[in-house]
């Protein structure tokens, strides 16, 4: 009688290999969001005010450093805008970015900072004054 085992020993490799595979083959990057609420100081929320985002490399005495990231988008009637900055996050990188925040509409004017991190949608409310 012939015995099974080297057919055996294959399946096993193969079925193996097909579920490493399957663990590590597909790892999705999620969306890298930032959203910003802009609100007046009674807490209603400001439609149609001009939200911007921006960082400074490194800042000395002597040299103020370039703009890294500057975007600037309108909130909508909900008071809100979102900003995708999935195509600058690197799958691996450590950290993203903290961006300052200005939001103006005539003579409103609000500031503040927003911690980026990876992979997540992001969330910070500005008050206008």
């Amino acid at each position: 009688m012939k015995s099974n085992t080297p057919l055996r020993a294959l399946g096993a490799l193969i079925l193996a290999c097909g579920m490493a595979f399957g663990f590590t083959g597909c790892n999705e990057i999620e969306d890298t969001v930032a959203v910003v609420y802009v609100q007046n100081s009674l807490g209603a929320p400001v439609q149609g005010a001009e939200v911007r985002l921006f960082a400074v490399g490194s800042v000395n005495q002597t040299f103020i450093g370039e703009l890294r990231f500057d975007t600037t988008q309108v909130t909508n009637a909900a008071g809100s805008v979102s900003f995708n900055f999935s195509e600058y996050y690197k799958q691996g990188q450590a950290g993203f970015a903290v961006l300052d925040i200005e939001a103006t509409k005539g003579s409103l004017n609000g500031i503040g900072i927003i911690k980026i991190e990876e992979e997540m949608t992001n969330e910070q409310t500005v008050i206008m004054e």
